[in-house]
């Protein structure tokens, strides 16, 4: 996993968290305080915007398994902030009426512990479903680490076997120059039999005519 990514991820997460506490608080405001405060907010939502938007380009740059992964989160964390967004414009225009206000204030802390339990209740399911992409990344990481293993391994053999295919090579190379000495050895051996008939059919000519003129003089006498 990317750690551009991790980066981005932990500052929205931080800043979801920090939004929605804010609202919250606007929730129970009034008048310009509540104006300053949901005008916070939005200045947040549009970092939370920006945050996320720097997290799909980095995830659409990683391997296909990993970007899958991390667009799956990114989904979830745009209708999260769709949700932020929908909220913001409720409390914005709300009217509430001195009496809604009244009543509002009486049951202000059970309403915060409400939606502060809301908001716990979220923090609490955007971290599960970070371990989970962690631990899916660690897998995939591990696959990718035991592929790399294998191809290191195959690699090896490989060299091994050129290795081995280069020496029988060398080896035929050997037997080639040996056949090609023991050739001209016989080719010369070949030539000086045929030279040795000569000179044998020459003496033997030589004799037979010196035969022939020693009987010619023992007749002729």
């Amino acid at each position: 996993m990317s750690e551009v990514f991790e980066g981005y991820e932990r500052q929205y997460c931080e800043l979801s968290a920090n939004l929605s506490k804010k609202l919250t608080s606007a929730s129970l405001l009034d008048g310009e305080l509540k104006k300053q405060k949901i005008s916070e907010v939005k200045t947040g939502v549009d970092n939370a915007e920006a945050l996320i938007r720097k997290m799909d380009l980095e995830a659409r740059g990683l391997q296909p398994n990993v970007k899958a992964v991390l667009l799956a989160k990114l989904r979830e964390y745009k209708s999260d902030l769709n949700n932020l967004k929908g909220e913001i414009k409720r409390i914005a225009s709300a009217n509430l009426n001195q009496a809604a206000r009244d009543e509002l204030l009486e049951a202000g802390m059970a309403d915060t512990l409400t939606v502060s339990a809301s908001q716990r209740d979220r923090l609490l399911v955007s971290t599960g479903r970070l371990n989970k992409s962690s631990d899916r990344i660690r897998d995939s990481r591990k696959v990718m680490l035991e592929t790399e293993d294998l191809g290191v391994s195959l690699l090896q053999d490989l060299h091994q076997q050129r290795q081995s295919l280069s020496h029988a090579n060398n080896t035929l190379h050997g037997v080639d120059d040996n056949v090609s000495r023991s050739k001209r050895i016989i080719t010369s051996m070949s030539r000086r039999m045929n030279r040795n008939k000569w000179i044998i059919g020459a003496v033997t000519t030589v004799l037979v005519i010196a035969i022939i003129v020693i009987l010619y003089f023992k007749l002729s006498k």
